[in-house]
């Protein structure tokens, strides 16, 4: 049994305790929370920090089999050749691959991380998920613009998904600009006919997607050349990506809308407007390093939907760390509290995945983790601010 004390405790589920003691037995189960030591426990037992304690972070957006791109491809550049970059570099030593996946996960680990919803394409991080200290949830990817191909494709990702089995895993499609109506059709029907199947959509992630689904322009026209895809096929739209396949999309299981960096409050109204189980999902720091800029964050507050945080693979980011993340929302949204963005960073990802019975609180009888943070300035985050892994 281990018992700590910080300036304040966080468990989210709760108001924040000033000088409070967490206490928890030796598998890392939450024993007691509360400004008082849990019986049995003296004074001299409890461990005394400086900082606030909360639960360990759920990072429901990565790309872990992407790890060996770390640096590999230019900041700012822009999503399409961002892609084109991924398409370019993706393919690389399996050795490579695998040693730079189980760097990520252990960094994860050590940057407090508990639970991943992670993004693949293949079957490269099985064993790893297999072994690993962190609960994974796989999303298997489905990409078929051309839509006689789809039927193919989501056969392919149904056995992909068989070999991450019996890890938690769901089939999901990647993006509106690279899923045609076809497969998403298809998918919808799997997802209607299945228990749980958890989908994670990559969206508006650059204002080219809206102006292609708009009016058929933009720099997507050029990617799909360059890969040799005839979108002859394709009629623009007349609205935005978000917009146009949200009717497509199940109303039996939880979405996840990933990036939303050009999402606008005409889309989130129109969201509303569908019985859709969306969450959303901010992957700051990527957004920066592929396209410089950041979602309209304040649109989506109090809108009475879920928001949970990502990182991102290290393609487009520096560091798996979701305080980082924090940290980057907080310098730009000032008005965001500590205590918004932890729940952004613990309960909402762990409801979402599925896993707030375990995860995401400090509730007596779970087993969240215990994370301590330090070098806050009056319950803001600075450039000096660390996150350090307790359970």
């Amino acid at each position: 049994m281990k018992s700590f004390r910080a300036d304040y405790v966080f468990p989210i589920s709760a108001d924040p305790i000033k000088d409070g003691v967490v206490t928890v037995d030796d598998l890392g189960k939450i024993i007691s929370v509360s400004d008082q030591l849990a019986p049995g426990t003296d004074n001299a037992s409890v461990e005394r920090l400086h900082g606030i304690i909360c639960p360990g972070f759920i990072n429901t957006h990565c790309h872990v089999e992407l790890s060996h791109l770390h640096g590999k491809i230019p900041e700012c550049g822009g999503l399409v050749n961002f892609i084109k970059g991924i398409q370019q570099l993706r393919d690389s030593d399996p050795k490579e691959i695998e040693a730079a996946a189980i760097k990520a996960d252990s960094d994860m680990y050590d940057n407090g991380i508990v639970a991943v919803g992670d993004i693949s394409n293949t079957n490269a991080t099985v064993a790893l998920k297999t072994s690993s200290k962190l609960y994974y949830h796989t999303f298997v990817e489905t990409f078929a613009f051309i839509p006689n191909r789809a039927e193919e494709v989501f056969n392919n990702a149904l056995a992909l998904m068989a070999e991450f089995k019996p890890q938690s895993c769901s089939v999901t499609p990647h993006a509106p600009y690279s899923v045609s109506k076809e497969l998403f059709k298809l998918l919808k029907k799997y997802c209607d006919s299945n228990v749980k199947n958890l989908i994670s959509i990559h969206n508006q992630e650059c204002e080219d997607e809206n102006k292609f689904y708009r009016y058929k322009l933009g720099a997507f026209n050029e990617l799909y050349a360059h890969f040799g895809i005839d979108i002859s096929y394709f009629k623009p739209q007349a609205r935005n990506s978000l917009q146009s396949v949200i009717p497509l999309l199940t109303s039996k299981q939880d979405i996840l809308m990933v990036h939303n960096t050009c999402t606008n409050l005409k889309d989130i109204y129109f969201i509303k407007r569908f019985d859709r189980k969306i969450h959303w999902c901010f992957c700051p720091n990527a957004n920066l390093y592929i396209e410089g800029t950041l979602p309209k964050v304040d649109l989506f507050l109090d809108q009475g939907f879920n928001i949970t945080l990502g990182t991102d693979s290290l393609a487009s980011n520096n560091k798996l760390c979701i305080l980082s993340e924090m940290h980057t929302l907080q310098a730009k949204f000032p008005a965001l509290s500590i205590d918004r963005l932890l729940k952004w960073a613990t309960i909402n990802g762990a409801t979402y995945l599925g896993i707030d019975k375990d995860k995401g609180s400090l509730d007596v009888g779970k087993t969240p983790g215990l994370n301590l943070i330090t070098g806050l300035d009056d319950l803001k985050i600075t450039p000096d601010t660390k996150v350090k892994r307790l359970i």
